[in-house]
């Protein structure tokens, strides 16, 4: 998978009821980085992403940067500040999964 193909299937899966396909985006010792916390390897982004509320996802950019790409989405649902604009970062590996998902308003 590429870059571009691993980041629109994240903003396609992550409102998805069924995360097992999600969470195969992850390399098993990824980092995601929310809200100025840190999760280390999948069983930690398994334990955060069970926390995230249900939002929609509107991907606005996405851009080359240095050793990744930055995305920026509108994220809207039922939550206080709806709806927002956070910076996706991203780090894949060699076979196109996630090794690092920072996350920032």
């Amino acid at each position: 998978m590429t870059e571009s193909q691993t980041i629109d299937r994240y903003f396609e899966l992550a409102p998805m009821a069924d995360l097992e396909p999600y969470f195969d985006l992850f390399a098993p010792d990824a980092v995601v980085e929310d809200e100025g916390r840190e999760y280390h390897g999948i069983d930690a982004i398994r334990s955060w992403r069970t926390e995230v509320p249900q939002v929609h996802y509107d991907v606005l950019s996405v851009v080359e940067s240095g050793s990744g790409r930055m995305a920026t989405a509108q994220i809207s649902g039922d939550f206080p500040g709806s709806p927002v604009n956070l910076a996706y970062w991203f780090e894949l590996t060699q076979d196109g999964r996630i090794a690092v998902l920072r996350i920032r308003v």
